[in-house]
């Protein structure tokens, strides 16, 4: 199979990278510095992140709102100019599909960015199900996404347009950086301050350049942001979420608005509303938890997780060592019997148990600008 190249794609060769296939694209897992590096440089002054593998979305039209709320269980239709918010595709038995970022430009146009490996799927989801009701133009080849990440990040974009320093966590404006038109939201994947800068393709690499150039800022691969994110508590699509899990299995139900709940003054009226509403009455079989193995042993991904009796009651669905934390740290799914906070279980590890208890996220405490 031929994977896609990202607009940056000969920066990262320039730069040293090791490249390796994602979501169908060739992308760099690390640099010379290395993971560990990466990791703490981000925490500690300013990463950027090549993450045009990403879908970017236009809906225009003045029913784009309303249409786009008839899919997630988010509010779109009083969602302020300027601002942008999480929210999830949800399927008619209230499994998630995708998780998003939207956006909104004007009142009559909504900015997405949605997964990777989801993005044709969700396109063709849009199309079928609102394709009537607004215009829905792919960004797909015309834009890039990059990540500038971490507490000097604001400085660093500052020199380059100096009002993304009043922005607060979750804007979203048009800016001109360094001459080019771009759009950025000050929110990230990592926990950190920090801004996602829309760029058209063929300024990506002259912005990426400019950036680079700043004392500060370090390139960065797929293996930090995995750990910065899983430190953060966030969950990553097709792992921690998916079709089989539902927001409130997937410890999501603060991503489901107040006035799309149950009593809320435009409830339901997204797919598989009524299952996710029956789980917030009646409770669910297991949710997501953060985990804390007790041991220095990196618990993965797939491992199933027992209680004291070895009975299985989950399993674990990201996992690695957290450099700030210092330790391994994880997540998963386990019985709601044991979902309580230090609640104990364990995860077996090529045939041994390994100890956890039930943790609180974020591991690493988050560190957005909200003025």
């Amino acid at each position: 199979m031929t994977l896609a190249k990202t607009p940056l794609h000969s920066l990262h060769l320039e730069l040293g990278a090791r490249m390796v296939p994602f979501a169908g694209y060739a992308m760099p897992v690390q640099y010379p510095l290395g993971v560990l590096k990466e990791h703490l440089h981000t925490r500690e002054q300013a990463g950027l992140f090549d993450v045009s593998h990403m879908g970017q979305i236009r809906l225009r039209g003045e029913h784009a709102a309303r249409a786009l709320e008839s899919l997630v269980p988010v509010d779109i239709l009083d969602l302020p100019l300027g601002l942008q918010r999480y929210a999830l595709f949800t399927d008619d038995n209230g499994g998630i599909l995708d998780d998003l970022m939207v956006a909104r430009l004007a009142d009559d146009e909504l900015f997405l960015v949605v997964n990777a490996a989801c993005k044709e799927q969700d396109l063709a989801h849009l199309r079928a199900k609102i394709g009537e009701q607004c215009a829905i133009e792919s960004l797909f080849d015309s834009r890039a996404l990059l990540a500038l990440q971490g507490p000097a990040a604001a400085a660093v974009l500052g020199r380059l347009a100096p009002e993304v320093q009043t922005m607060t966590f979750m804007q979203f404006r048009a800016v001109r950086l360094d001459g080019i038109d771009c759009y950025v939201s000050r929110s990230g994947y990592t926990g950190e301050d920090g801004y996602e800068i829309s760029v058209p393709v063929a300024q990506a690499d002259a912005l990426a350049r400019r950036l680079l150039a700043e004392a500060e800022v370090q390139p960065i691969g797929l293996g930090a942001r995995d750990s910065l994110r899983l430190e953060a508590g966030l969950c990553l699509y097709g792992h921690d979420m998916s079709t089989a899990t539902t927001p409130i299995e997937a410890s999501l139900t603060w991503a489901i608005s107040k006035a799309r709940r149950a009593e809320g003054v435009r409830a339901g009226n997204f797919p598989g509303a009524g299952q996710v509403f029956a789980q917030q009455r009646e409770g669910v079989a297991e949710k997501r938890v953060g985990l804390l193995p007790q041991e220095r042993v990196p618990v993965r991904e797939g491992a199933e997780i027992v209680d004291a009796d070895g009975a299985v009651i989950g399993r674990v669905t990201s996992g690695g060592f957290g450099p700030s934390l210092g330790g391994p740290v994880a997540m998963g799914y386990v019985a709601a019997s044991h979902a309580a906070l230090d609640s104990e279980v364990w995860a077996l590890v090529r045939g041994k148990r390994v100890a956890m208890k039930v943790a609180k996220t974020p591991f690493v405490p988050q560190r957005y600008y909200r003025g």
